[in-house]
């Protein structure tokens, strides 16, 4: 593998600001993130939330096996992000600010429109491992607040990302494509999300890629 382009053992806080740590102030659009987050899920009450559902979501049985994209989706988000916060800043720059578009916009919609899904099983059609962690996530990550779906969001803007990556090999990007698709099936298949709530998350992803990638080249063209 190759050496990071910075060396974080001289990051101090007082470097913050400096040109070679500058681009880690985009982290900071996580703590504006989680702080909406919590504070919809306490002040927003479940019965003010319309529920979102589609035909399609009946199609969609219940298949605990989907929870293990669903689960690793985390390590994607945070394995990329460090990924090119050592290798590419420029990649790290705009990975971080096609999450931060994708989190303005879904909350926002989460606050103006908020929503649930009624889709979760009352009881498991099995009792094993898989559906021990899918209680366990339901237990802590209610159901609402879905649509748009930023677990969709997040991973289109991930693989959008690792796709223009030069230095990633062709079967590295279509390791995480195929993971990618995995992990937006993963958010029906487990009741998490409706179909409607991925379908959502296609046009914030839109945007995002043109602010993101497409923007600066038209005005430089």
């Amino acid at each position: 593998m190759r050496p990071p382009v910075v060396d974080y053992r001289n990051f101090r806080l007082r470097k913050l600001n400096s040109p070679e740590f500058s681009h880690l102030k985009l982290l900071f659009g996580w703590v504006g993130y989680f702080t909406l987050y919590f504070l919809t899920e306490s002040i927003i009450p479940e019965q003010s939330c319309t529920p979102v559902y589609c035909f399609l979501d009946d199609l969609i049985p219940f298949c605990e096996w989907f929870i293990i994209p669903y689960v690793l989706w985390y390590a994607l988000v945070a394995g990329s992000l460090l990924y090119f916060a050592l290798h590419n800043i420029d990649g790290f720059k705009k990975l971080s600010t096609y999450i931060i578009i994708t989190q303005v916009a879904a909350m926002s919609i989460y606050i103006l429109f908020p929503t649930r899904q009624d889709l979760r099983p009352e009881s498991f059609p099995r009792e094993n491992f898989l559906t021990q962690i899918v209680a366990l996530l339901y237990s802590f990550d209610t159901n609402t607040n879905v649509c748009p779906s930023l677990h969709v969001a997040y991973s289109l803007g991930i693989a959008s990302v690792w796709i223009k990556e030069k230095d990633a090999s062709r079967l590295l990007k279509a390791c995480i494509v195929i993971f990618v698709i995995s992990v937006c099936l993963s958010t029906a298949f487990i009741k998490q999300h409706s179909v409607l709530d991925g379908f959502a998350a296609i046009p914030i992803c839109l945007f995002a890629e043109w602010f993101v990638f497409h923007r600066k080249k038209r005005r430089r063209q």
